[in-house]
């Protein structure tokens, strides 16, 4: 009986040996999945910040272009001033813009302000001939393709962070740390017209 016994206890301890490695293997998947799933959401959100900041360095260039571009404009077209001034007041709101939607909404009207004074030009044939002004829009057409592969990347980088966050069971840990949608760069309505650079 003792014998029995003793035959017996191995197979348990087997059992329970196997019971407690599948145990600990499963917990060391999941915290491993865990630790992958959060890394990679900071990634992701690092990404998003990464790609606006590239959105941000090319409206710093327009930025810095604008006061130049006025200046230059200013001599021609004294009495056009209030184009010119709602270019400078709109340059200024953008700088103070703090949040992505924000700094979308001033861009767009900052851009529509830039269609307008562009306009405005046409009027004034030595301001178009004006080698300063002409290098000025040449820039301010530069930074212009870049800021949109810019936005482009963004938007892509947001589609990428806000998908992930949203997909189960990725979403549990992002609730779990706070991680949340991010915002688009929205086009202002009628943004897919270009404006019609002088000739």
């Amino acid at each position: 009986m003792a014998t029995k016994l003793a035959a017996k206890q191995p197979f348990y301890t087997q059992m329970w040996f196997k019971v407690v490695a599948l145990i600990v293997l499963v917990a060391l998947f999941v915290v491993l999945w865990f630790v992958g799933t959060y890394n990679n959401l900071v990634g992701l959100e690092q990404t998003v910040a990464a790609k606006w900041a590239q959105v941000e360095t090319q409206y710093q260039r327009r930025y810095d272009l604008i006061p130049n571009l006025v200046n230059s404009a200013e001599r021609y077209m004294g009495y056009e001033s209030e184009v010119l001034l709602e270019v400078t007041m709109l340059r200024s709101q953008w700088a103070a813009a703090p949040t992505v939607a924000e700094k979308s909404d001033a861009s767009a009207d900052l851009e529509s302000a830039l269609s307008r004074l562009i306009v405005a030009v046409e009027a004034y044939p030595d301001l178009k001939a004006d080698q300063t002004f002409l290098a000025l829009m040449d820039e301010l057409a530069g930074t212009e393709n870049r800021v949109a592969v810019e936005r482009g990347r963004y938007n892509d980088a947001v589609r990428s962070y806000n998908t992930r966050i949203k997909t189960f069971p990725t979403k549990i840990v992002a609730d779990m740390y706070g991680f949340t949608e991010k915002s688009y760069f929205e086009s202002a309505e009628g943004a897919e017209e270009a404006p019609r650079v002088f000739e």
